[in-house]
């Protein structure tokens, strides 16, 4: 039973939504901000390509692997106390990031902030669900909630770029600790208490073996370009991933409280929501990782130009985003989705013809616009489409289902991207090529493979997305 008071309107419900709306960019801000400081970070810190990549990934594993778990915490001990919770962790983690001495205490910090955020990004959405009521409003709020995430893996990027020239690597991790502490102290103020009652229990071990498997799964196919495809340690960490996620799947069935419950899926628009989400993950976050070592490697951009290219694309999300909501309110989630994944697509594929001597304006600017716009199309409708059908008591899992989508796919996007690439580059690297043409080959492949993924999102879309099952054109999102 759902104990909040969902149907008297919360007269602080608009401040409430900026609140989850900051935190949701922060979280999303993270996965992205420390890209562009990469290169400063191994300066410093005296690491080698292979262990830097873990800067990225560990975040990404441990906000992806305990979403649903985070979820299913803010459903049964309060969204708000889980929001701030996870809040606390995610800034005290960021301070650990920011002051750490080696790559190892790094990653361990960027790991526990994963966590935090895991925390966190589950509880706007369901405090977002339960503090609007049902229709155009929530609908509005979905709206501007989907817009400030799909925007913040673009300025993470931009943001990066500044933090690293004007102030140092430490503060893509400093800065998230004032806006965090802004953000706790006036939570309770505007935000109201909620949560299901009559639910019990935590699957830890559904939690523990997602994790586990994920972990296994992108460490596996990170280090295949070093030790080979056919090695023992490739092949053990793979089947393990596989193992794990086999007793990821039997403990599902089996248990009384499942963390995936799989009756969820029988909503054909929910399971289309996610899978179009996971390859949309992919796509965007090993986009941003590739095009930010092609601008930084083969470009020769500094920390600041390279963010500032970036801004073509965060630039575009917002703005579009009230043309997105006012597409979805006349045409519905499925042409917008659609639409939108095919520019991206489209942004791929122009992306893989990028040159050695490449022109700002005419061989990346077309393509950072068709990303962006492609964003706004995209990530909207693809939140609506998430909830369809599901009821206030498994709001938290509806929105940590499609979270831990978008992280699980990013973090294998961005293994399996790179993976491509620097194994394609080191090829051409050993036959003889200059270091400038073969990354740039190496990192045309990428894009490619991510095309690739692009397109299957689309097609996902186009097959599983039921307009039948999402709200009346009534009840959709208005324009902002």
């Amino acid at each position: 039973m759902e104990s909040s008071h969902a149907e008297t309107p919360d007269p602080h419900r608009w401040q409430a939504l900026a609140l989850v709306c900051v935190a949701m960019f922060m979280t999303v801000l993270d996965v992205s901000i420390v890209n562009v400081a990469l290169p400063s970070i191994k300066n410093s810190l005296h690491v080698g390509e292979s262990s830097l990549q873990w800067v990225l990934i560990a975040y990404t594993i441990t906000f992806g692997g305990l979403l649903l778990l985070g979820g299913r915490a803010a459903d049964l001990l309060g969204r708000r106390r889980m929001f701030m919770i996870g809040m606390a962790l995610f800034a005290a983690a960021s301070l650990a990031c920011g002051l750490a001495g080696s790559i190892g205490v790094l990653v361990a910090a960027r790991a526990v902030q994963g966590i935090g955020a895991a925390i966190v990004s589950p509880a706007t959405l369901s405090i977002i669900t339960t503090t609007f009521t049902e229709g155009a409003e929530r609908n509005k709020a979905l709206g501007i909630w989907g817009a400030m995430g799909g925007s913040g893996a673009a300025a993470g990027v931009l943001f990066g770029g500044i933090l690293t020239k004007y102030a140092g690597w430490e503060w893509v991790f400093f800065v998230n600790v004032p806006v965090a502490v802004l953000v706790l102290a006036l939570t309770r103020a505007v935000v109201r208490e909620s949560r299901v009652t009559g639910m019990r229990g935590f699957d830890i071990g559904g939690a523990s073996t997602i994790t586990g498997s994920l972990a296994l799964l992108v460490y596996g196919i990170s280090k295949a370009p070093d030790v080979g495809w056919s090695s023992g340690s490739t092949i053990g960490f793979l089947i393990g991933a596989a193992v794990l996620f086999a007793a990821f799947l039997a403990i599902e069935t089996r248990h009384p409280e499942p963390m995936v419950p799989f009756r969820i899926f029988r909503t054909k628009t929910v399971t289309g929501a996610n899978v179009a989400g996971f390859l949309l993950g992919a796509v965007v976050f090993a986009n941003f990782f590739l095009l930010t070592l092609y601008v930084q490697q083969v470009l020769h951009y500094s920390a600041l130009k390279t963010g500032l290219t970036f801004l073509a694309t965060a630039g575009t999300v917002i703005p579009v985003a009230g043309l997105s909501q006012a597409l979805v309110t006349k045409f519905g989630p499925r042409p917008v989705m659609a639409v939108g994944l095919l520019l991206i697509t489209g942004g791929m594929v122009w992306y893989s013809q990028i040159p050695v001597h490449a022109s700002f304006a005419s061989d990346l600017l077309p393509g950072y616009l068709m990303v962006g716009v492609g964003m706004a199309f995209s990530f909207i409708p693809m939140s609506i489409a998430a909830l369809a059908g599901v009821a206030p008591q498994e709001a938290g899992l509806a929105s940590g289902l499609i979270n831990t989508s978008q992280q699980v796919g990013g973090a294998l996007g961005v293994a399996i991207a790179s993976t491509v690439a620097f194994t394609h580059m080191n090829t051409l690297l050993h036959a003889g090529h200059d270091p400038a043409s073969a990354q740039t080959s190496g990192f045309a492949l990428g894009f490619w493979v991510i095309a690739a993924f692009s397109a299957v999102a689309v097609l996902a879309t186009l097959v599983l997305i039921r307009p039948q099952e999402v709200a009346t054109q009534a009840d959709m999102v208005t324009a902002v």
